[in-house]
């Protein structure tokens, strides 16, 4: 059986203090407990910059007025392959905040910890955190 391959578009939202915001996966969901970058699944033909748009305004209440492709990683499941597109997004308007009733939180960049985050993040969390 072929695997699915999941597209998502993922957001670093990071303010002029170097603070990050990260928000946490809820009970009963994939990867549950874990701190996610917010973002999410492209739909069909959608472009990643146009679903990261979309998805940080539906997830965290931000319209996106800044960003650019950070790092793409794949990263193989045992029952799926998932392509993320992580943009560093650097102007937004409104404040963020967990819009779903997620738990979300600002963090220093450079006291984020890979081990919190999932599997496919954790390059991502190196990188800012300069451990690579």
């Amino acid at each position: 059986m072929e695997k699915k391959h999941l597209h998502i578009a993922a957001g670093i939202i990071r303010n002029s203090q170097q603070h990050i915001f990260i928000t946490q996966r809820p009970e009963g969901t994939h990867m549950a407990g874990f701190w996610e970058f917010p973002g999410g699944k492209l739909e069909k033909g959608e472009h990643p910059k146009d679903a990261l748009i979309r998805e940080l305004e539906e997830e965290v209440g931000i319209a996106v007025t800044d960003c650019n492709l950070f790092h793409q990683v794949d990263h193989e499941f045992e029952d799926r392959f998932i392509t993320l597109y992580f943009f560093m997004v650097s102007d937004w308007e409104n404040e963020p905040y967990g819009k779903e009733g997620q738990k979300s939180r600002w963090i220093k960049q450079h006291d984020l910890i890979a081990e919190d985050f999932p599997l496919a993040n954790r390059v991502i969390v190196d990188m800012l955190t300069k451990k690579v």
